[in-house]
């Protein structure tokens, strides 16, 4: 099964990143909302930090994690589906 994720993942620019032991704290300034990651939601934030593109990060992401595909593709919808939710980023499809 194919999970449909978006194009690309932005994240605004109205939040505040501070890694903390391999994990890290996001504040949105808008909302005034914290929101934690552990260490992979934190790589994930990195690499869409970085790149932006999903098939990117999901190439970077494979190469580190020993972890199937669909299971990353999965896992990678869900939190993309909450950083939109709680308007962390924006997304391109």
């Amino acid at each position: 099964m194919q999970t449909s994720l978006p194009r690309q993942v932005i994240p605004k620019t109205d939040v505040l990143f501070q890694p903390l032991n391999g994990e890290s704290i996001l504040l949105n300034l808008y909302t005034e909302q914290y929101y934690s990651l552990d260490d992979v939601g934190t790589r994930m934030w990195e690499l869409f930090k970085a790149h932006g593109h999903v098939d990117t990060v999901i190439q970077h992401l494979l190469a580190v994690y020993n972890v199937e595909e669909g299971h990353l593709r999965r896992d990678l919808a869900v939190l993309i589906d909450h950083l939109v939710a709680a308007k962390l980023v924006t997304t391109e499809v």
